[in-house]
């Protein structure tokens, strides 16, 4: 959001000051590919184009997804546990099917089958230490790619300087190549600071923000298998939440939506 304030700012001032012809000294082609077509060569020497194709969806990951409701993931423990006490772990198999998220539903359904504390906690967990690997990974090209985009403008920009002095003697030539030079400094220095780097820091916010979400649905999915009732299963859950949070819990017991009807019923 405040990449965009920022670009919306810019794109006023510039408005203002010189109108639609202020942002033609912008457009510079030869700079554009230079600083990013050289980031990107930069990048892929790091890391294979398997990894660098999948920052797309990364990337609309970051930007569109919102962040998890922890309240709720509380309280839908709460009613399993509860619904666990009264009627016993396989009455739990008529709410998987309607728990959206697929790492908790799955959590669920080793209670149902009857695995052991260890051995539901060794799988979540090692789903769980991936899951960090792959955001590791996003999180390291995003500031690979901040750190290179400056280098690369720096490197138009002397580029430009030296085809400027070269080329001294022919007054018409200057000022264009004068223009690559700046304009590389400007596309290295806004693509880095104002894309690649913030978009790092706001992967590994998410990514902080989602593996908090798992560890409350592997120790939720924990305390459901020993058997603990609803209020120790609250108990605990609550104290992974903000204390804003804590009081939003109460009324969620419900949070389970009813399973969709079968087939023909």
């Amino acid at each position: 959001m405040g990449i965009f304030v920022f670009i919306g700012l810019a794109i006023a001032a510039i408005l203002q000051a010189e109108g639609v012809k202020g942002f033609v000294p912008f457009l510079n082609m030869e700079a554009l590919l230079l600083v990013m077509g050289g980031t990107f060569c930069a990048t892929l020497v790091n890391y294979p184009l398997k990894q660098i194709v999948g920052l797309g969806k990364i990337l609309r990951k970051v930007l569109l997804q919102g962040g998890v409701d922890t309240t709720g993931i509380v309280g839908t423990f709460v009613t399993l546990s509860q619904k666990a006490k009264r009627e016993g772990f396989l009455a739990l198999q008529a709410e998987v099917a309607a728990i959206p998220d697929d790492f908790m539903r799955r959590g669920v359904q080793l209670v149902i089958d009857g695995q052991e504390a260890e051995f539901i906690r060794n799988m979540l967990e090692t789903e769980l230490g991936f899951i960090r690997e792959r955001h590791k990974i996003g999180q390291e090209i995003f500031n690979s790619m901040g750190t290179y985009s400056p280098a690369f403008g720096i490197i138009g920009t002397v580029m430009g300087m030296v085809l400027m002095l070269n080329s001294i003697d022919d007054i018409a030539a200057v000022p264009r190549r004068m223009a690559l030079a700046l304009a590389a400094a400007f596309y290295g220095l806004a693509s880095g600071y104002l894309l690649f780097l913030p978009m790092g820091g706001k992967l590994r916010r998410r990514s902080e923000e989602e593996l908090l979400v798992k560890e409350i649905v592997i120790r939720g999915v924990l305390l459901l298998q020993s058997g603990a009732t609803p209020s120790v299963v609250e108990a605990n859950l609550k104290a992974y939440l903000e204390p804003s949070q804590r009081v939003l819990v109460k009324g969620q017991e419900e949070a389970v939506p009813e399973a969709p009807p079968e087939a023909g019923k």
